[in-house]
């Protein structure tokens, strides 16, 4: 039997744009992962893959690629996405499950994935999708929470918590909220192929009562001058590595081409998708996948279109 699909968890409906980062007092976390995402991503390129990019709060910082492609579980977060950057071609947006990627394999230069491997019940499965979906010599910037970070040990050490934050394995401390040991992360990472080149420690100061006392810009500054010993050792709450590689087969699709011929159905890994009225087909298996509003949606098949041959 094949094994059980993985739990999602989903923003749909939520406000977690406004509430958590425009009204939630985060300026600093926003502006010390936007130095890490400088740092880390290349100079520019081709396509790149924006994995939970929710309502688009970082996809302006990849000003150096040619074409974006917004991916999120939740519609409503690729909905605020498009009233924040509007409909240009330059931006694709697509309703999917990181678990079952809609794409072509070999498609992307690179591809970004922050503030989302903490929801993955799955964490080595998702990751595989996403080395399938890059070119053989792709970049990948993967941030995760950290387990092994300075509060979680005081803790420990303490005997305020019960688990273990040198323990390997990840621990989910909220309902589909996971921290990760940076060892076992680089670990699924390299059985990939996926060779770690840089690794940055962010947020070392992510505490209120510092938030409050110290100004934002020096903090900012601070951070920014600790994020390379990152090198050396991981001890913050959130951790930004740089990996290269991909699936060794290369799709030679042009940044600005048809996005449909991007695709492929999530159910059987057909392409190409026929490009039918409102939705896209598989020839294949006959899932039927909408396209409305300028977003592609592959949650769920809309229908199941039956071919000559199926009764």
């Amino acid at each position: 039997m094949p094994a059980p699909e993985p739990p999602i968890c989903s923003y749909e409906g939520s406000d977690y744009q406004s509430s958590f980062w425009e009204r939630g007092g985060r300026d600093y976390e926003d502006q010390v992962e936007a130095i890490a995402l400088r740092r880390l991503l290349p100079h520019g390129g081709g396509l790149l893959l924006e994995l939970g990019a929710g309502a688009g709060r970082n996809t302006p910082r990849y000003e150096g690629f040619r074409r974006i492609v917004l991916l999120d579980f939740s519609r409503t977060q690729l909905e605020q996405a498009q009233a924040r950057l509007g409909n240009s071609d330059r931006y694709i947006y697509v309703a999917a499950d990181v678990y079952r990627l809609p794409f072509v394999d070999g498609l992307f230069d690179a591809a970004t994935m922050i503030r989302v491997l903490h929801h993955m019940a799955d964490a080595p499965r998702a990751l595989r999708q996403i080395r399938d979906a890059l070119k053989p010599d792709g970049v990948f910037i993967l941030e995760f929470a950290n387990k092994r970070n300075l509060k979680a040990i005081l803790r420990y050490w303490l005997r305020l918590q019960k688990w273990n934050p040198f323990d390997a394995e990840p621990v989910e401390f909220a309902a589909l909220n996971f921290d990760f040991h940076p060892g076992r992360v680089q670990s699924w990472l390299e059985a990939l192929g996926l060779r770690v080149q840089r690794t940055l420690t962010v947020s070392h100061f992510r505490a209120q009562g510092l938030k409050k006392l110290v100004p934002l810009r020096l903090l900012v500054f601070m951070d920014s001058l600790l994020q390379p010993t990152g090198a050396l050792w991981q001890y913050t709450p959130s951790v930004f590595i740089r990996a290269r590689g991909g699936n060794p087969i290369a799709r030679n699709v042009p940044a600005d081409a048809d996005p449909v011929s991007m695709f492929s159905c999530p159910a059987c890994r057909t392409a190409p998708l026929k490009d039918a009225t409102g939705s896209l087909v598989c020839s294949r298996c006959g899932a039927q996948w909408a396209s409305t509003d300028g977003i592609f949606d592959f949650r769920e098949p809309v229908t199941r279109v039956i071919t000559a041959g199926q009764h």
